[in-house]
């Protein structure tokens, strides 16, 4: 069988008294340097506080990555509370009080697996910041992540995940607002290793069966579509389902396929 690696850069933000804060200026690491730390990195990104785990092959080594970096994470904060929400609110008011460089939003652009295109840059003059569970799966090593070849087994693969990771995330996941920026169906950034599916959002870090069930439904995905069972050739383009949370629709066909589905 084919070694197949599963890692994660999951994104968080702080509270205090209840209220969001920015978390710019908290930690030392940033996307240029991130702070290493035991099982993964740290970094501030924006307004929010990002974690990434060194890659996993089974589901507890998986699980005890993320849960280690993220506890390590709030340790670094004794101040605030660190909260897994797709959504943060923040006034207008509060944003002009943060550096430019806090405002910032996607260091580099992604892409739409489904048509094969980059993706629009969102547009963040608006009261509110996304957070993401992002889930990178590797399968290769060296690769050109402009090579056309490479890229079309990437969105094979990111088309795949659409059914085994966004289609039930609908279930556990009722946020509506988080896509209006980031995280539309098919979204995804091409790796030397493999793929970074960019999809979800970060509310799966709220319970180990959900962490769990990231890596299970990640890895059975990657491998049907390895055997040639492409749930994309069987049911199409899924992205409105997943873009416009229809979760009858997506519940038809996780039935239909026995497809798992966590509720945490």
């Amino acid at each position: 069988m084919q070694k197949i690696l599963v890692g994660c850069d999951p994104e968080v933000f702080v509270k205090q008294n209840g209220i969001f804060k920015s978390a710019f200026g908290l930690i030392e690491g940033d996307k240029e340097h991130p702070q290493k730390v035991n099982r993964g990195a740290v970094q501030v990104d924006g307004m929010a506080l990002e974690f990434n785990i060194d890659p996993a092959d089974n589901e507890e080594e998986f699980c005890i990555n993320v849960q280690d970096v993220l506890n390590t994470m709030k340790l670094m904060v004794p101040d605030y509370e660190v909260v897994a929400v797709p959504v943060a609110d923040f006034p207008f008011e509060y944003l002009a009080t943060q550096p430019a460089k806090a405002l910032e939003l996607g260091c580099e652009p992604d892409f739409n697996a489904w048509q094969s295109r980059e993706n629009k840059r969102p547009d963040g003059n608006r009261p509110m910041r996304t957070a993401s569970g992002h889930v990178h799966i590797g399968w290769t090593d060296g690769q050109n992540p402009t090579d056309k070849g490479h890229r079309e087994r990437c969105d094979a693969v990111v088309k795949q995940l659409d059914f085994y990771l966004g289609l039930p995330s609908l279930v556990y996941d009722n946020d509506t607002r988080r896509r209006s920026m980031y995280g539309k169906a098919g979204a995804c950034r091409y790796k030397s290793y493999g793929v970074e599916y960019r999809t979800l959002s970060n509310v799966w870090l709220n319970s180990p069966e959900l962490i769990k069930w990231v890596f299970r439904a990640t890895k059975r995905g990657v491998l049907e579509i390895m055997k040639g069972n492409a749930l994309y050739e069987k049911y199409g383009d899924v992205q409105e389902i997943i873009n416009t949370s229809d979760v009858k629709a997506a519940l038809g066909i996780i039935k239909a396929e026995q497809l798992e589905v966590c509720h945490g």
